[in-house]
């Protein structure tokens, strides 16, 4: 397999020379532990303090990895990638809210992506968090087999209702929607409800998409049996795999309350147990559609490879590959450069509420060895190639 993932030129075709300059300042900032904690400090005790930073984080951080404020910001970002055949998710992105019209107000924001995927190309998928449409603690407690309070079940059935009236448009618009993954100790509540929307939507085709974290060492298992079922009803099954985003809250839950942790051992059993899912769905790709979010050079030249040696086509719509923007741009762009299906998540949202999201972002950079690192080498190959020009 040709190694692609090199070619700076392409990876960074859109990025102006200041942008450049910009980056490679911010990754040099994430490389730095003890500054990614002081400025997650700083930041949120000036957000809270209304102090005015909102333009310093718009100009560096949030225009970085966000697409905008709102889903209209997001449209030049959208076109723009598109000139190089990357699709964009468009991803709202406003964490850790509890109230009933919060929940509302995130069905009503992913309707509109949905909309505005409906209208253009360039938005092949919508997506949303399970906690955007209900409380986390609703999840968790179903997940545990607790009964609920009337009071609880009646909040739950209109957390049902928000599923089934955002997965019911995604169908009839014929956008596929995917539903991003969560905590272990909630999962298992969002699982069957995802479930239940691919056996009313996914009966022609993957509409519905759940989302496998491959750090989670019995997911393998889970889309085994979920084969099976699927197999048996008669539908479909979408499915984003990715490695993980919570790690270190896992490992620590699993300690404070004593049980065996859901996470891999190690790295490379992560990286096998996420290759060994890909393998599987490619196999079974008569029932299964595949959306391999990965910032992994190795993984992504695997997957290519498994579709060169089962001769399935470059742009076969039953996979895509994903990034985050902002992040691994010499994948994505060198995917799309060669025929592959590409999508950028692109996070937009008001500025101070997607700060959670953005702390995130700079604590999983990090902690994910090498991932700063490899940013940095390739901008700094960019920046070294245009100046020999």
């Amino acid at each position: 397999m040709e190694k692609i993932f090199d070619n700076t030129q392409v990876a960074f075709s859109l990025k102006s020379d200041t942008e450049l300059d910009r980056a490679y300042f911010l990754f040099k900032m994430i490389d730095s532990q003890p500054l990614v904690r002081i400025g997650t400090a700083v930041t949120n005790f000036a957000i809270k303090a209304n102090l005015p930073v909102e333009g310093l984080i718009r100009a560096t951080v949030f225009d970085h990895f966000c697409g905008g404020v709102n889903e209209n910001d997001c449209i030049t970002v959208v076109d723009k990638m598109f000139t190089k055949g990357v699709s964009s998710v468009l991803d709202y992105s406003v964490e850790g809210k509890e109230e009933e019209e919060q929940f509302d107000a995130a069905l009503e924001m992913t309707l509109k992506t949905i909309e505005f995927a409906k209208e253009r190309l360039a938005i092949p998928f919508a997506v949303f968090k399970p906690t955007g449409f209900g409380r986390f603690e609703l999840y968790e407690k179903l997940g545990e087999k607790q009964t609920l309070t009337p009071a609880e079940k009646a909040e739950w059935d209109r957390v049902v209702a928000r599923f089934d009236h955002v997965c019911g448009e995604a169908h009839k618009k014929d956008v596929a929607l995917l539903i991003d993954g969560e905590e272990s100790w909630m999962q298992d509540a969002a699982d069957d409800l995802v479930t239940e929307m691919m056996r009313k939507y996914n009966k022609e085709k993957a509409i519905v998409f759940n989302t496998l974290q491959m750090y989670r060492w019995d997911r393998l298992d889970y889309l085994k049996n979920l084969h099976e079922v699927a197999k048996k009803e008669g539908f479909f099954i979408g499915m984003k795999l990715v490695r993980g985003a919570y790690m270190e809250k896992e490992n620590k839950r699993a300690e404070e309350k004593n049980y065996v942790s859901p996470i891999c051992v190690s790295k490379e059993a992560t990286d096998i147990n996420y290759d060994a899912a890909v393998h599987y769905m490619l196999e079974h790709l008569e029932i299964m559609s595949i959306f391999a979010g990965t910032h992994n050079e190795l993984s992504s030249y695997k997957l290519m490879e498994m579709m060169q040696e089962k001769g399935i086509a470059k742009n076969d719509n039953k996979i895509w590959f994903g990034q985050l923007y902002g992040m691994s741009d010499n994948i994505s762009y060198n995917l799309a450069e060669n025929g592959y299906n590409v999508a950028k998540y692109l996070p937009f949202g008001p500025v101070k509420d997607v700060m959670p999201y953005l702390i995130r972002r700079a604590e999983e950079n990090t902690s994910v060895a090498g991932q700063t690192s490899r940013e940095l080498s390739m901008i700094k190959a960019e920046r070294k190639r245009r100046k020999g020009k």
